[in-house]
């Protein structure tokens, strides 16, 4: 049975999508100390976040962050705030998708399942690739170089996973999105390149050069 912790401080909200988890068999908790989240989610150990964005004391910004320093459970933002800023902001912040209030709690619930089936669904191969001396393990969201491992967002392991699996070839832009909507993300072009630079960076910091290749009007590709 999957956990999702609900970080919303509207009460109303917070009761409607917690009994309709529980209907649907799942096992929901809602935050009610919204100065010490991470607290709750570190025991409560859930497979799925559901953040707000507008919170008391810190952002859902902030918390998304936090959690990502710990974890790469699925995230999704719930927010009325869902101008193009607001949503390349959150999944510059590591969130995996974003739902916009008001929300019909059918397509809510029907995202949740989603997300979990295909995150967990995704990992259980426990599937390696080797290439130029990177290993990348599916099962943990990482990747290995020199002994050293790289914690990977969902959306960044999935990329680096497409691209592995058709290196030597150019993978385009629009093929990366159609790959990423499979998961459930919420990804369009300005939150794609996001998501490429922010990989980038990861491989830079960790010694890995010239990796991801642009081409030009074409999409990306791994020789």
């Amino acid at each position: 049975m999957y956990k999702v912790l609900i970080v919303e401080d509207d009460q109303t909200i917070a009761a409607v999508i917690e009994k309709q988890l529980q209907s649907w068999g799942y096992v929901p908790k809602c935050v009610e100390d919204f100065t010490d989240v991470l607290s709750l989610f570190a025991s409560f150990s859930p497979q799925l976040v559901l953040l707000d964005l507008s919170l008391p004391f810190r952002s859902g910004y902030f918390w998304c962050q936090e959690i990502r320093k710990l974890s790469n459970v699925p995230i999704i933002f719930v927010s009325s705030a869902a101008d193009n800023m607001n949503i390349v902001m959150a999944m510059n912040a590591g969130a995996d998708d974003f739902i916009a209030k008001p929300f019909d709690i059918h397509v809510l619930i029907a995202k949740v399942q989603a997300l979990l089936r295909r995150t967990y669904e995704f990992e259980q191969g426990g599937e390696l690739i080797e290439h130029r001396g990177v290993i990348l393990n599916v099962s943990e969201n990482a990747l290995y170089y020199d002994a050293e491992k790289l914690e990977l967002t969902r959306n960044e392991m999935r990329i680096l996973y497409t691209l592995l699996t058709h290196r030597g070839h150019t993978v385009s832009r629009e093929s990366l999105m159609l790959k990423l909507w499979e998961s459930d993300c919420y990804i369009d072009d300005n939150t794609l390149t996001v998501n490429v630079t922010r990989l980038r960076q990861k491989l830079k910091q960790a010694g890995i050069t010239d990796y991801i290749q642009t081409r030009k009007g074409e999409g990306y590709r791994v020789d």
